[in-house]
């Protein structure tokens, strides 16, 4: 019998199930899910249900594939050696949450290309922590606060706030040019597409965003708003960037787009 505690607390009951049982098929998983083997507080229940701390989920004996075991920590191990440890520098520290300065040029994730971004190596750093997980991301050139959550409780509820636009992400960002003080809001969709890998320049297959009409089925509903912090005598200026939509890349294809390049991108 697994009790279930509260950092496993909101997940769906076949994800817990695999997460617990290591080298078990997720067919076998799924099978004694819907032939009512597995019993979630005495009763039957559907693979999509929720685990809740306290609640109690009951197996019929299940043989590990030894095998399968083998092959699940040989890539874990495989995985651990090529991922280096690394201390970031911590803002905000409580049990529920680390917010933590990322710098730029890391990306937040492994993935596209990537081997390892924050996550990972936090990981490695903290191996005693029993729950790390991303609460939201930040494009890999982008330097600011990211937030990690230390408990499952802690991710749903962020997360909920980010979705629900509770919590604001704001930003600084210095330009080439000089800001006009009348554009303050960038209301313009974004498409996010692949550069066609036949063409072969560099670049082909990369993720790309760019500004489309609003007319465009593809585009998605972009808006950025903007404050001048400082206009700076280098020809620059300091703006004070909030995003209402979190696009990927939003704050760099919408000031380019004005004529206004993040300073470096240029």
């Amino acid at each position: 019998m697994l009790i279930v505690d509260e950092n496993a607390a909101g997940q769906r009951l076949d994800n817990f199930l695999m997460r617990h049982l290591k080298g078990v098929p997720k067919t076998h998983v799924y099978r004694i899910i819907r032939s009512g083997e597995v019993r979630l507080n005495k009763g039957r229940a559907a693979a999509d249900s929720r685990v809740e701390a306290g609640d109690t989920v009951r197996l019929p004996p299940v043989r590990t594939s030894e095998r399968a075991a083998e092959k699940t920590q040989a890539m874990a191990d495989e995985l651990a050696r090529g991922v280096p440890a690394r201390d970031f520098a911590v803002l905000f520290e409580d049990d529920w949450l680390i917010a933590i300065d990322k710098p730029a040029g890391v990306a937040v994730h492994g993935g596209s290309g990537v081997s390892f971004g924050v996550i990972e190596q936090l990981r490695m750093a903290r191996p005693q922590a029993k729950f790390l997980e991303l609460v939201h991301r930040l494009d890999r050139d982008t330097s600011g606060i990211l937030l990690i959550a230390k408990k499952r409780s802690a991710l749903t509820h962020l997360q909920n706030q980010f979705r629900e636009r509770e919590t604001g992400k704001t930003y600084l960002a210095l330009v080439s040019g000089q800001w006009p003080a009348n554009k303050k809001v960038l209301d313009k969709p974004l498409f996010k597409y692949l550069l066609d890998a036949k063409v072969g320049a560099a670049g082909a297959g990369e993720r790309r965003v760019k500004v489309v009409s609003r007319d465009d089925p593809n585009g998605m509903p972009s808006v950025t708003l903007v404050k001048i912090r400082e206009t700076l005598a280098t020809g620059f200026t300091l703006l004070e960037v909030t995003i209402k939509t979190g696009r990927t890349h939003q704050i760099r294809v919408h000031l380019t787009s004005e004529g206004f390049p993040i300073a470096g991108d240029d």
